[in-house]
């Protein structure tokens, strides 16, 4: 299993905003590929834009280009048929994770997703964050929208590139082998279990061989599983809030963090950081926005600053911490800071120390603070109608009971 890498100063990152800016660079790393190209995504949608990003990886398979293709069973589902068909043709190898059965999500073990957003060129170039394969104008339940959905994803080269290859090349013969055991080709399991072997024996040499030594831009790649890495990204967050001084500022879509979490970022606001979360201020699902207002309270009476973002839909899994102090921290990646993403699904976030970095993002924040945030007045939110509180802790008590029966402490 891949591990998270350590911060390693051989970095180039660089901060992309939206499909406008993600799909471009997306598909002219993938039109250069020579080798390679290994994708993971929670939602490949078709649409608009997301037409593109499909045809980029069949024009690089048709050409000879290893093209490998994974998207969650609930995120994405089975493919349409036309897509699958032409994506097979061309050569583009596909695999649906963990694809629902007849009882759906009614089984806990299926509430275990493949959440993470990653593209690995050539072993060489990564693309990693919280943007699926979806066009920004479109959503699948809500139609056209008016203004683009807010997310932020990296394009990154460096010696974390190899460790995030090394982790789909994993989940991949991981894949293989629980589809062949399935349908009861055990030959082809085997086989698929010692290319597992094989990509966990070699990943320490790719690591080594793929560095860009001399770019000094400090980062690492953080990853979350169900195995070894179950709570590093919650471990990487209150490790930067704790060793806060200045300011905070968190954009992200879904937000319920757990008690230690909450308690962070409380006792940053006491101790005079200014804390700043953008948080989704227009109705998506019921419990990620009913679940995540009981939370408010505390963070409310220590002086934590919360926007609501409701031009579009908040999609961003953000945060920038100091970005103009001595130790400018920030991070870019799939994770929410809700039960979900730290507790069940499997995750990526790319964490870099770099002043333009951090104060780059930072501005983008607080830009959309400040045209499209709608600061919760503390009294207001004491004042709630009497409905909303009721929906309010019936989103909680369900999350809660989710939670119980998954057997995790939050």
């Amino acid at each position: 299993m891949a591990q998270a890498s350590g911060f390693a100063a051989d970095h180039r990152v660089r901060l992309l905003q939206g499909t406008g800016e993600l799909f471009p660079a997306l598909i002219e790393a993938m039109d250069a590929a020579l080798s390679d190209i290994q994708f993971e995504t929670y939602i490949f949608d078709f649409t608009d834009s997301g037409a593109s990003v499909a045809q980029a990886l069949m024009r690089a398979a048709a050409r000879g280009v290893r093209t490998r293709l994974v998207v969650d069973g609930v995120g994405t589902g089975p493919l349409p048929r036309v897509w699958a068909e032409r994506l097979h043709a061309a050569g583009v190898q596909c695999c649906v994770y963990s694809p629902l059965g007849p009882l759906g999500l009614l089984l806990p073990r299926c509430w275990r997703r493949l959440h993470r957003k990653l593209c690995v060129v050539d072993g060489r170039l990564l693309f990693c964050g919280g943007i699926n394969v979806l066009d920004d104008f479109h959503d699948p339940k809500h139609g056209r929208l008016e203004a683009p959905r807010l997310d932020f994803a990296v394009r990154a080269s460096g010696s974390l590139v190899a460790l995030a290859s090394d982790a789909m090349e994993q989940l991949w013969w991981r894949l293989q082998a629980v589809r062949d055991a399935r349908q009861r080709r055990l030959p082809e399991a085997l086989q698929a279990l010692q290319a597992l072997r094989t990509a966990s024996v070699t990943s320490a040499a790719r690591r080594a061989a793929h560095g860009d030594a001399g770019q000094f831009m400090r980062a690492a790649l953080v990853l979350r599983d169900n195995l070894r890495h179950r709570s590093q990204i919650e471990r990487a967050y209150r490790r930067a809030i704790g060793a806060a001084r200045r300011e905070i500022i968190i954009a992200n879509a879904y937000f319920m963090p757990g008690g230690k979490l909450r308690r962070a970022l409380v006792l940053a606001a006491l101790r005079g950081v200014r804390v700043r979360l953008l948080l989704q201020g227009r109705y998506e699902h019921f419990m990620q926005y009913h679940a995540a207002r009981p939370v408010y309270g505390a963070l409310l009476a220590a002086g934590v600053e919360i926007y609501e973002y409701a031009p579009s839909f908040l999609h961003a899994k953000v945060a920038v911490i100091d970005a103009q102090g001595r130790r400018p921290w920030a991070t870019v990646g799939s994770s929410n800071l809700d039960p979900l993403s730290l507790l069940l699904a499997r995750e990526a976030n790319v964490v870099v120390q770099d002043a333009a970095f951090a104060c780059d993002l930072r501005q983008r924040l607080l830009r959309a603070i400040q045209q499209a945030g709608r600061r919760m007045d503390p009294a207001r939110y004491a004042g709630r109608p009497l409905r909303q509180r009721l929906l309010e802790r019936i989103a909680y008590a369900l999350m809660r009971l989710a939670l119980w029966v998954t057997g995790q402490r939050y």
